[in-house]
């Protein structure tokens, strides 16, 4: 698929234009756009601080589900408890700092020194299109199945 075409199918999972699309990282198993990069400033010039954006319908309704289970909550204590999770979230948030130097912060929009994290779908975007990210990587673990058995976009 070409940008304009991936847009138009982001679009549609999104139900609204994205906003500071730059391209598609990663496409589900059926060939569509799972997760999106973004550019660090909007079209009006506004700061844009996710890098990777999840746009999979199937993903961010999963996520959004473990969120609500107090997910966001548990896996920050997680991370503040564990020095492996710990040391994954920091290299994360140094690799998203070098990514995007010009805003200065971590994954999903994280200010240097936040004890914990704001939102778990940037957090299984990243990890999906940064693979090797373990605090990610087990988020998306928990979602069962991470890919659904049919196309979720229309």
């Amino acid at each position: 698929m070409d940008d304009d075409s991936d847009r138009r199918v982001v679009e549609r999972q999104l139900g609204r234009p994205p906003r500071a699309f730059r391209r598609v990282v990663v496409r589900c198993p059926f060939g569509r756009p799972a997760v999106t990069e973004q550019a660090a400033f909007d079209a009006s010039g506004e700061p844009f601080p996710t890098t990777f954006w999840l746009t999979c319908p199937h993903l961010v309704a999963a996520v959004s589900r473990l969120e609500a289970a107090g997910g966001v909550e548990r896996w920050s204590r997680a991370a503040a408890e564990d020095p492996e999770l710990l040391a994954s979230l920091e290299r994360a948030h140094e690799e998203q700092r070098r990514l995007r130097p010009e805003l200065e912060l971590g994954v999903g929009g994280a200010r240097p020194g936040a004890g914990s994290l704001k939102c778990l779908h940037a957090h299984a975007a990243f990890a999906l299109a940064r693979p090797g990210y373990e605090l990610g990587e087990r988020i998306l673990a928990e979602l069962d199945p991470v890919w659904p058995d049919v196309c979720c976009t229309p």
